[in-house]
């Protein structure tokens, strides 16, 4: 088991949190960002800043028991079809049951944004999201699927 760290758009906090127990359940953490960020972990791939460049890397790494860490959907429902678990930055668990209707909310409103419409933008993160990201990642590593 690994965990794996989409950390092109990862909050600071939870990358913290993901090496904290990394660290603490003795499990090995791997981030993955473009050349512009500036992440230090114990394995960090760098690639480049192209359009989805990170999200394919973190999908050719992952294996079946892993765990990753990402806000996209489209990585989450790939990275559950090869086994592993994923978690959102907000400690939203990814299940294959709901990938399906996650796909295509993301569907709708993309082409309503298309179409010129506006969509509100994610929430100020809060400590609460970190509670709960924190208490998430433990009850994932805590009972693997």
């Amino acid at each position: 088991m690994r965990i794996l760290v989409d950390a092109d758009a990862c909050p600071r906090t939870v990358l913290q949190i993901c090496l904290e127990l990394g660290h603490h359940y003795g499990i090995s953490v791997w981030t993955v960002a473009s050349f512009n960020h500036q992440i230090e972990s114990d394995h960090h791939v760098i690639v480049g800043n192209a359009p989805q460049e990170a999200d394919i890397k973190v999908m050719n790494l992952a294996e079946a028991g892993d765990i990753v860490i990402t806000q996209d959907w489209g990585l989450a429902a790939m990275i559950l079809a090869k086994g592993a678990q994923c978690l959102s930055p907000t400690g939203r668990i990814f299940r294959s049951e709901t990938m399906d209707f996650l796909l295509e909310e993301r569907d709708i409103k993309a082409r309503f944004r298309r179409s010129g419409g506006r969509t509100k933008g994610p929430r100020k993160r809060t400590a609460r999201d970190d509670r709960r990201f924190r208490r998430r990642l433990q009850q994932v590593i805590e009972a693997p699927d």
